[in-house]
């Protein structure tokens, strides 16, 4: 059964995109952005259009066009503040309607135009007036892969996951009773509990994008297959949102679309954003690298319960996890470029504050439970 209010709903969104791309290319000084505006706007009427016909054919006659309190306060704040206010805002709305469309299998097209809409809007928000930024152009030339920093961040919070998880599992059990065995096996407990299901959760998130991109480039492949010009053109618009000229991107994207395997292999890196050697990375090895990481932090609180006991090895305990903390705070400068003093002692505050709640609760726990 046709689902009219669908096709109208879909129609009108088509037209409000194109509505704000048209906005947005009058008033974007870049000629080459302009241009690149101005295509997106020609795609999203094109898709349009396509609804009337298919409302058409069902003996419906579209309303004329009037865009919403949305897109017209969306219009608004482009002009007033420039394009750069709303480059997030229209990215959501192509991501909607590339997931709308997936859902009409008699769309798939326009869904991965959506999909490349979105790509462009972030490419142009990377874009510098007048040129491109080091970090994109080392894209565009295969260079400079951003994994390194994303590995060390992923380091240091998972060692800090276990860390402050396993210090107020630890107080927790401290806080009901102080004797040593009761609260080494709950530490100990705690950091297999937490490092396998971590490494679990790792290892399903990474094998289910592994299996997500796999499908998404053999869809790829079909497409090249299918449609080559509609690749070089989608291409091409991607390189024109980098800051490279029209005439010169068309000239890539035909240069690349005349070998598939090259073609394939630069529409992943570009289009999806995928690399089809890694496909993510290894999922044993981030689940691996996961436990690992949990582990060494959730290690730390039960060290001194492993050769002291009572309020000694309490305190060693808490010692060793303020040592911890602060170091994991220190290390997370190099992302944040706070002080060292700053972030490690706010981490240490933070987990100390938890580190006491557990603590209390122990503590209470334990009272009512002896009388």
């Amino acid at each position: 059964m046709t689902d009219i209010k669908t096709f109208l709903e879909f129609r009108q969104d088509e037209l409000s995109s194109a509505a704000i791309y048209e906005s947005l290319a009058s008033i974007e000084k870049d000629e080459r952005i302009r241009k690149v505006y101005e295509k997106m706007a020609a795609v999203e009427r094109k898709h349009a259009k396509n609804w009337e016909e298919r409302l058409q054919a069902e003996g419906i006659q579209p309303p004329p066009f009037k865009p919403s309190i949305r897109v017209r306060l969306i219009i608004w704040l482009a002009k007033r503040f420039g394009p750069e206010m709303i480059l997030p805002s229209l990215q959501a709305m192509e991501k909607d309607g590339s997931s709308a469309y997936l859902k009409v299998d008699a769309d798939k097209q326009m869904a991965k135009d959506e999909q490349t809409h979105s790509l462009v809007l972030a490419q142009i928000k990377r874009t510098v007036r007048g040129g491109m930024e080091g970090s994109a152009l080392a894209q565009l030339e295969g260079r400079h892969r951003s994994t390194g920093g994303n590995a060390l961040r992923a380091a240091v919070l998972g060692a800090n996951d276990g860390l402050v998880s396993n210090l107020s599992l630890v107080m927790g059990v401290a806080g009901a009773t102080m004797d040593n065995r009761s609260i080494l096996v709950a530490g100990i407990a705690g950091l297999l509990a937490g490092a396998f299901s971590m490494a679990l959760g790792e290892w399903l998130s990474v094998q289910s994008s592994r299996e997500l991109y796999a499908n998404q480039i053999k869809i790829e492949e079909g497409e090249i297959e299918q449609a080559p010009e509609e690749e070089a053109e989608e291409l091409a618009l991607i390189y024109e949102a980098r800051g490279i000229p029209s005439e010169q991107a068309t000239q890539m994207a035909l240069k690349i679309m005349q070998n598939k395997d090259g073609a394939l292999d630069t529409l992943a890196r570009e289009e999806l954003g995928i690399d089809p050697e890694e496909l993510g990375g290894s999922a044993w090895e981030a689940a691996i690298t996961s436990f690992i990481l949990f582990a060494v932090g959730a290690v730390i609180p039960v060290i001194p319960y492993t050769f002291l006991g009572g309020t000694s090895a309490l305190l060693f305990s808490i010692l060793f996890s303020v040592i911890g903390l602060f170091l994991l705070g220190a290390a997370i400068t190099l992302f944040t470029g706070r002080s060292i003093w700053y972030s490690g002692t706010r981490m240490v505050i933070f987990g100390m504050l938890a580190a006491a709640i557990t603590f209390g609760i122990g503590r209470l726990i334990g009272i009512s439970i002896t009388g």
